[in-house]
């Protein structure tokens, strides 16, 4: 069995990636079903054996020499990636630098994170040692997206595996070229533990397959209709589940920021990668007597922005062809119920492209104002104050990310301490991306647990607690030979000392 193919049997059907941007055919994969992916855990799990065993400098070493093979292929990476998501090679590139900066952050980190720890005990267990270990789960499956099929994959995959796990993916059938390729190279640069990451392929009965095939977590990204239908097979078998359902991430702009910087960051946030980011800029709330100059300088920016298949395009095709629909559905919506096209508008979507939209004035309970978009679109509404502003971000159903501009860097994180969001910039749109010690993820719509950061090598671990009796203690709370007079010294001492502050 190869990391491309985990059955030795010929597979009865296959499926043919196309590029979004000519919609000619890129390669044929295998639709790999049940037997194949129990296969699949099942070598995963023997190679994971031995794995685990490992000292956690063995497993360093074994994950930064993956590292540097995907640096050295890098341009292959990023050509796959671009090849199948359409975005422009620069991006894809960028994806695969940002992709290396977590995966060499966990390998360093996961020793010193997860080794074992002693806790304090107290009053009347002073006789026993108490430590904590966080103990790798066994095999991890990761449905991964398509926006990001690399980066966002790998916030489960290169933790699960600093954390001692072994784990089966299954990328997007939009993406499965990026997966495959990761598990070859994992392969080539630790042929020792062949087969700890294997890529599956397929659609979504490929996900349903590994979602009933007895991983030990399963770490999923996309909307939250699948996640819901994904976490129910889950439960089933009480499978814990890891959900990054995207977001509609909101900007905060207020009376004293600098307006050229936030209009800079907000542009970029909301139509890079054609606006497929789950934590991109979709909704803008901006101070009323500030209003007017940002959309101004918002405008100014997008119309010099195109997309295209060149390679001087701001950005590329829309990836999934059905999204398109989605975004002319929210920008007709949005026009039709008062809200104003500053720059572009339904005219804008020529599938498979969609060119910028900037919109204002947009009815809070519009479809663009409260479903995710996932296009080049944002939406920028005047509001009275902050205190306005921030009562607009968490009336959503989504808490994923947000940012905040303002003068103050202070006064700036002090808005953020009062969004719901599970990840704030200050200053800046996406700065946590880039920062693997920051856990990532959100809350309601936007799912639940977190990636990256020590929050992301614990989420593929359990917690052991021990124990280790060191002496006989004086008073012997747990046994039937305890005196019924002491039992009771110890009740009046402890209420003694609990009474007190």
């Amino acid at each position: 069995m190869t990391a491309t193919s985990p059955a030795a049997a010929p597979h009865a059907a296959t499926f043919t990636t196309h590029s979004p941007t000519t919609g000619k055919a890129i390669a044929e994969h295998p639709v790999n079903g049940p037997e194949e992916v129990s296969l699949a855990v099942a070598r995963a799990r023997t190679a994971q054996a031995g794995w685990a065993a490992l000292p956690a400098s063995r497993r360093r070493d074994h994950l930064l020499r993956w590292k540097k093979a995907l640096a050295t292929d890098l341009d292959a990476v990023a050509r796959t990636i671009a090849e199948e998501t359409g975005k422009p090679a620069g991006d894809a590139a960028l994806e695969v630098v940002l992709t290396l900066e977590h995966l060499a952050w966990a390998a360093r980190n996961a020793g010193r994170v997860l080794r074992r720890r002693k806790v304090r005990t107290g009053l009347f267990t002073l006789h026993q040692q108490a430590s904590l270990v966080h103990r790798p789960l066994g095999v991890v499956g990761v449905i991964g997206p398509w926006n990001y099929p690399l980066y966002t994959s790998m916030g489960s995959i290169g933790y699960a595996l600093a954390a001692g796990n072994g784990v089966v993916f299954k990328p997007s059938e939009l993406t499965p070229g990026t997966g495959v390729l990761l598990a070859e190279l994992f392969d080539a640069a630790v042929p020792e533990h062949a087969g700890l990451l294997t890529t599956v392929t397929g659609a979504a009965s490929t996900g349903d397959a590994l979602s009933r095939s007895g991983v030990d977590k399963l770490a999923f990204t996309g909307s939250p209709e699948t996640a819901r239908k994904v976490m129910a097979v889950c439960a089933e078998t009480l499978t814990p589940f890891l959900a990054e359902c995207g977001g509609k991430d909101a900007v905060i702009v207020t009376a004293d920021a600098d307006l050229d910087a936030a209009a800079d960051a907000i542009v970029w946030g909301a139509l890079s990668n054609a606006g497929q980011t789950c934590a991109g800029v979709e909704r803008v709330y901006a101070v009323r007597e500030i209003h007017g100059a940002l959309c101004e300088r918002v405008v100014t920016r997008a119309e010099a922005l195109r997309p295209g298949a060149e390679a001087d395009a701001a950005y590329g095709p829309m990836t999934l062809p059905g999204q398109v629909a989605i975004v002319e559905r929210h920008v007709t919506d949005a026009v039709s119920a008062g809200g104003k096209a500053l720059f572009g508008g339904p005219g804008s979507v020529c599938a498979p492209y969609v060119a910028p939209v900037v919109l204002a004035g947009v009815p809070e309970d519009a479809a663009a104002m409260t479903e995710e978009t996932f296009g080049p679109v944002v939406a920028i509404n005047p509001v009275a104050d902050v205190d306005e502003a921030v009562e607009r971000v968490n009336a959503s159903r989504y808490a994923l990310g947000a940012a905040v501009f303002c003068r103050n860097g202070r006064a700036g994180a002090a808005i953020a301490a009062r969004l719901r969001a599970g990840v704030v910039s200050v200053n800046s749109v996406l700065g946590f991306a880039a920062v693997p010690a920051l856990p990532f993820g959100g809350s309601q719509d936007s799912g639940f647990g977190r990636i990256h950061g020590e929050e992301g090598l614990r989420a593929f671990t359990a917690v052991q607690s021990t124990t280790v009796q060191r002496f006989t203690p004086p008073i012997a709370l747990t046994s039937f030979d305890v005196p019924a007079v002491t039992r009771q010294r110890a009740v009046r001492l402890a209420r003694s000392l609990h009474r007190r502050r």
